[in-house]
């Protein structure tokens, strides 16, 4: 049985409705992203974990932001042709949102509530900030846009 976490409903970048359910994996990678980062390059690491672990259940999720210095101005066109063109990306890409405030997106406000930053934080600091969730959404753990994806791999390896 899902926890309900899963069932929250996204948009993807290219306009489906989809949940985190319907990936049917083992462990999710959720990252709210943007193109205009000093973080950016790390698209480059979570397209590496996505290649390396999603035959054995890994799922990589970007959420674009532009929450965090106006770093991610484009539509969802210009942000997938960025990612696709100057990164790979092959990982699913949902349509850009807001992780912060009362207007934040339902899944990154459950997010917060489940894996709360630094000294008990809600708020996400900046890009690149990511969701490790596993056990069927019961378990999430939270890594700062400092944690590289590549220092992730024992996380994920623990729950594949």
């Amino acid at each position: 049985m899902n926890d309900a976490l899963l069932d929250i409903p996204c948009v993807t970048i290219d306009g489906q409705q989809k949940t985190l359910s319907d990936f049917g994996a083992k462990a999710l990678l959720v990252v709210n992203t943007a193109s205009q980062c000093g973080f950016t390059s790390q698209y480059k690491g979570l397209e590496a974990l996505w290649k390396r672990y999603r035959e054995q259940g890994l799922v990589v999720i970007g959420f674009p932001c532009d929450q965090f210095g106006h770093q991610e101005p484009g539509d969802e066109a210009q942000i997938a042709a960025f990612c696709e063109r100057n990164f790979g990306v092959s990982f699913p890409m949902f349509a850009k949102i807001r992780v912060n405030g009362s207007d934040a997106h339902p899944l990154f406000m459950e997010l917060k509530k489940r894996a709360p930053g630094l000294l008990g934080s809600k708020a996400i600091k900046w890009n690149f900030t990511k969701f490790l969730v596993t056990d069927n959404g019961r378990s999430v753990s939270r890594f700062s846009s400092r944690t590289s994806p590549d220092a992730l791999t024992a996380h994920i390896e623990a729950y594949l």
